[in-house]
C-alpha cells in the first residue's frame, strides 16, 4: 500500500496530470470558499439555542466552527466536483504504469453518476449525524472522522475505478471480498484529506492511490483489463 501511495504521489509530477492537478487546485480552492460562506451562512442566521446569550456565544465560537465545519465537508463535495476528471486522471496513470491494458469498459452515464451521487449522499448524511460527536469530542472527533470517511471515501473511489474494468454486480464482489484492504486505502484517502494542502490535490492521488490498489488485488478470473472492451 505504501508503494502505491508513493507511486500515486509521483504520477502528481508526469505531464498528463500537470494540467489536472492545476484544475484541482483552483477548484480545490473555490469549494473550500463555497463551503465556508455556505456554513457561515447557516450558522450565523439560525438561532440554534432559545436562551440569546448562548447563542451569542456559538456566534462567537463561529469562526473555528464555519472552519471545522467545512473541513468535515469539503471531502465530499469537491470528491462530486472533480468526479468529471477521473477518468482523465486513471487512464493518465494507466499509460504511465499499466501501458498492456486494452482500453477500459464503456460506462453508461447513469451508472456513474448514480454510483458517484449516492455515496456523495451519504457522506454527507452520514457526517451529519457524526457532527455532536466532531464538535464536542476533541481526539475522539478526528478519530472518528478518519474512519467514518475511510470506509466512505475507500468505497466510493474503489468503485471509481473498478468500474471502469468491472460492471457493477463484479464490482460490489469485490468489494466485499477485499473489504479490508478497500477500508484501509480509504483511511489513508480520509488522512490525506485531513492534511492542510495536500488535502488540495486529495482527488488526484487518491485515484490514482486506489487505482494502484485495484490492479494489485489478486484475481481468480482473468484480470479484466485483459478482456476486450465491453
Amino acid at each position: 500500500m505504501l508503494t502505491a501511495l508513493c507511486r500515486a504521489f509521483y504520477a502528481l509530477s508526469t505531464p498528463p496530470l500537470r494540467r489536472i492537478v492545476a484544475l484541482c487546485l483552483v477548484l480545490a480552492i473555490l469549494t473550500f470558499a463555497l463551503l465556508w460562506l455556505a456554513v457561515a451562512g447557516v450558522l450565523y442566521n439560525t438561532a440554534f439555542f432559545e436562551w440569546r446569550p448562548l447563542n451569542w456565544l456559538v456566534d462567537l465560537m463561529g469562526g473555528l466552527a464555519v472552519l471545522g465545519l467545512s473541513w468535515v465537508f469539503f471531502p465530499a463535495v469537491v470528491t462530486l466536483i472533480m468526479s468529471f476528471f477521473f477518468e482523465r486522471v486513471a487512464s493518465a496513470v494507466e499509460a504511465l504504469d499499466y501501458p498492456g491494458h486494452s482500453p477500459p469498459r464503456r460506462q453508461p452515464i447513469a451508472e456513474t453518476l448514480a454510483a458517484i451521487l449516492r455515496l456523495t449522499a451519504l457522506t454527507l448524511i452520514l457526517n451529519l449525524l457524526a457532527l455532536p460527536v466532531y464538535l464536542l469530542l476533541p481526539g475522539i472527533n478526528l478519530f472518528l472522522f478518519v474512519v467514518l470517511n475511510g470506509y466512505l471515501l475507500g468505497r466510493e473511489y474503489f468503485e471509481v475505478v473498478a468500474l471502469r474494468r468491472l460492471d457493477a454486480a463484479a464490482t460490489r464482489a469485490a468489494r466485499n471480498r477485499f473489504g479490508l484492504r478497500v477500508f484501509l486505502g480509504g483511511v489513508v484517502i480520509a488522512a490525506l484529506f485531513a492534511l492542510p494542502l495536500v488535502n488540495l490535490v486529495a482527488p488526484v492521488i487518491a485515484t490514482a492511490f486506489m487505482l494502484h490498489i485495484f490492479e494489485a488485488l489478486p484475481r481468480i478470473e482473468p484480470h479484466p483489463s485483459a478482456r476486450s472492451a465491453v
